[in-house]
This record gives structure tokens, C-alpha cells and sequence, in this order.
């Protein structure tokens, strides 16, 4: 190979090629294309006369700029790449395993993807208005949304776009200074297939599970991706959810930007130790008063983002026990993740449920949760001061002042106990 290829070579492994995977068809469908391009641009420069060569090319746009001054991440695509593709007319297409995928135009030249409804004040858009809307649907959200509002905001100075609908999965409310073209706020939401997610998500899937302990081959199911930038921020930051799930089991992964900051997944009962797993039966036995509750499933939850480590345990007739290793230190929970609706003919029903359990006597509270607590912690709670919360009715706070000892309980109306923790509340 020549030096000459040895450098288109790395060039196609950057900028829209990246998010392919590199293979030799990929790689000899480009450069053969390249070589073809590079001989006609050397075709055209030999035309003798100047109109005849303005007739022939066609017109070409400026790219590259935008995008690349507006925020590092996104690299610069190259300038001659992106001339030949231009000049010489080319819908070129990037190669995925041999599949035709998406036009390079479309990457390069984002603003030709950007979908507008009619009776839309488009002229408000300047060109870099419009090129950072589109970049920006396209680079942090996956996809382009059509816009469906653009409206002057000259008390503050801005444009405001919207596309989609606030009703609806996909919906992107963008807010750019009126002066400058520049992004001011982003918020977005979208959901693609999973066979829309870029590859450089869906290689890290199977060694992300494995990291947690848990087993590489859950599939993915849906993909959720949040982008939202506030007033004073550079620029937009992006959350991708994907969600996964096989026979036995399900997991999820949390990346913002392209950083995994929360992995989830099942566990085998072996990866529970002994002791642990016997302390969760006594829990559930403890808070249900039955003594024959299997176990079901093992999840793993590692959220980098919260500095949290958490295990699930779920036994029989949806009760669970949660274990958590945090930045706060250990945290200790178990539930009953059981439905009990009410029916409520209006609102002042509701309002006196409410009331019932924000007013629940303290003596019932305490001769309910003070047996469970004592069995599974080994704790008594005399000395342990009440604490209401009037913004969460159903719920109270047990705290130990002298050593901030706290268990947070969760009950209904007739004072059952739905659920207790203790520490990393």
C-alpha cells in the first residue's frame, strides 16, 4: 500500500466512518471510490475553458466549520475528503458488513437531512442556525426530528425551535441566540431500534456486563437517549440508555457522553455469599411472617454516577431485599413490592387517605415496626426520635441523634410496613 493510502486509510477511520465497523470491503469500497474521485477532480482542472468547468461542477458547499468550532469532541472531517465527495456529485454511501447504510452528504452536510414542516418561520434560521440544529439532532440525539415551531423570542434574545411533539416518545426544544447562531439551551429525547445505536455503544456491551459479574449474552431490547444542555453550559450532554433482556433475565446500560456511568445486570445465586443470602431470608421472613419465600433472582446495579453499588435479591411474591455499598457507606433495605391500589371516588377522598397516613398514631407505627427491626438489625428503636415528612405522606424518618443512626420507613394506612432501610437514604 502507498503512503498515499496508508493516510486515506486513517482519515476513513475517522469522522462519519467512525460509528462502522472497519472491514476490507469497507476499506477497498472507499478507496476505490477515492481513486475514481481524485481522477476526476484532475479531469476537471484540465478543462480548458472557465465556463465550460463552472457548468460542470456542481455547487459545493462550505462544511467542516461549524460543527468543529462549536465543540472539540466532534473532529474535523477532512478537507479534502469532504471536497472530492462534494465535487464530484457523489452520494457516497458508508459501507457496514457489506449493507449500504447512509450517505456521507448527510453526515457532512447535515443541514440537507433537516426536516421542516410547512408554514414554518424558517426565515428566522440563519445557515448557522440551521447547521448547529441539525448537528446537533444528529450528533446527540441519533437522528433528526422534524420541526414543527420556530418562533422569535426578542425580549430574551433568542430563537426558539421545536421538533416533535411534547405529547409524543420524541420530542427536542432548542433555544439559540438570536445574535450569534449559537446554541443557548437543548433539551431532547428520542428512541431508536437497537440496530440504530451507534457500534461504538453496542462492542462495549458484552465486557461491560462482564464486569459486574454478569452474563454477556442479554440482547438489546430499546434504546433511550436524553439530551439536554442549560443556560452557561458549553455544550449539550447526552444520556443513552439501552435496555436488555434474555429468557432468565434483564439488564440496562446508562452511558453519558460516551462513558458508561451505570451498568445493570443478573447475577448468578452463587456470586451471593452464604451469609448474605441466609441474613435476606431472615429479612423477608422478618417483614412477611412466611417462612417459605424462594429466591428468584440475583441483580447487580454499578451506578458510577450516584457512587453506588447495589444488589438485589427477589424472593417470592415480590419481596426483595437490596443491599448498597455507597460513597455514604452501607445501606441495608427490604420490601414488599406488592400493589395495594385504592379506590377513591374524588379528590377529598384522596386528600383524607393522605391525611390518615401522615397522621398515623406513633404507639401503632412503632408496635409494627419495632418487632421487624429489632429481628433483622438486632436494634431497638426507644431511643430513636420520629420524624414526618409532610411532601412524602406514608413515610417517616427513625434518627438517633447522638450518632445519626437512621432508618427511613415506608407504611400504609392501617400501619403494615411496606418497606425499611437503613443507611445510604
Amino acid at each position: 500500500m502507498t503512503h498515499k493510502d496508508e493516510q486515506w486509510e486513517k482519515e476513513i477511520r475517522k469522522g462519519p466512518f467512525a460509528s462502522s465497523p472497519f472491514t476490507d470491503d469497507h476499506k477497498r469500497n472507499v478507496l476505490q471510490l477515492v481513486e475514481w474521485m481524485k481522477k476526476s477532480e484532475e479531469r476537471s482542472k484540465g478543462d480548458s475553458s472557465e465556463d465550460s468547468s463552472r457548468s460542470s461542477r456542481p455547487f459545493r458547499p462550505q462544511v467542516g466549520n461549524a460543527s468543529h468550532k462549536r465543540r472539540t469532541r466532534r473532529g474535523p472531517l477532512v478537507a479534502g475528503m469532504g471536497a472530492l465527495v462534494i465535487a464530484a456529485g457523489l452520494f457516497l454511501w458508508i459501507w457496514d458488513d457489506g449493507q449500504l447504510v447512509k450517505p456521507v452528504i448527510e453526515q457532512v452536510y447535515p443541514t440537507t437531512a433537516l426536516q421542516l414542516s410547512d408554514n414554518l418561520s424558517t426565515d428566522l434560521l440563519t445557515d448557522k442556525m440551521k447547521r448547529n440544529v441539525a448537528t446537533t439532532m444528529r450528533d446527540d440525539l441519533g437522528k433528526q426530528l422534524r420541526i414543527t415551531k420556530v418562533e422569535d423570542l426578542p425580549v430574551s434574545g433568542r430563537i426558539y425551535v421545536e421538533a416533535g411533539k411534547e405529547s409524543e416518545k420524541e420530542y427536542a426544544q432548542i433555544w439559540l441566540d438570536a445574535a450569534t447562531g449559537n446554541l443557548r439551551e437543548v433539551e431532547m429525547r428520542g428512541e431508536m431500534r437497537p440496530s440504530e445505536l451507534e457500534h461504538r455503544y453496542l462492542r462495549q456491551v458484552p465486557s461491560l456486563l462482564q464486569s459486574i459479574g454478569s452474563t454477556p449474552t442479554l440482547k438489546p431490547l430499546s434504546v433511550q437517549r436524553y439530551v439536554s444542555m442549560k443556560q452557561g453550559e458549553l455544550e449539550p450532554i447526552s444520556y443513552t440508555t439501552l435496555a436488555l433482556e434474555n429468557e432468565t433475565g434483564y439488564g440496562e446500560i446508562v452511558w453519558q457522553q460516551d462513558q458508561a456511568v451505570s451498568i445493570s445486570g443478573e447475577l448468578s445465586v452463587d456470586q451471593v455469599s452464604v451469609t448474605a443470602l441466609a441474613d435476606a431470608k431472615k429479612a423477608v421472613e422478618a417483614l412477611s411472617g412466611k417462612t417459605t419465600l424462594d429466591l428468584v433472582s440475583v441483580h447487580r446495579t454499578k451506578d458510577d454516577e450516584l457512587g453506588k453499588d447495589t444488589v438485589s435479591l427477589s424472593f417470592e411474591n415480590n419481596y426483595f431485599v437490596q443491599m448498597t455499598e455507597g460513597k455514604e457507606g452501607l445501606g441495608y433495605t427490604v420490601g414488599d413490592a406488592n400493589h395495594y391500589e385504592q379506590d377513591f371516588a374524588d379528590w377529598e377522598e384522596i386528600e383524607a387517605y393522605y391525611q390518615k397516613l401522615y397522621n398515623i398514631d406513633e404507639s401503632l407505627l412503632r408496635g409494627k415496626v419495632e418487632p421487624i427491626i429489632k429481628q433483622i438489625f438486632k436494634m431497638d428503636l426507644q431511643a430513636y426520635k420520629l420524624h414526618r415528612n409532610p411532601d412524602h405522606p406514608g413515610m417517616v424518618t427513625f434518627e438517633l441523634e447522638s450518632s445519626k443512626d437512621v432508618f427511613q420507613v415506608e407504611y400504609r394506612e392501617d400501619g403494615r410496613i411496606k418497606m425499611i432501610t437503613r443507611g445510604e437514604i
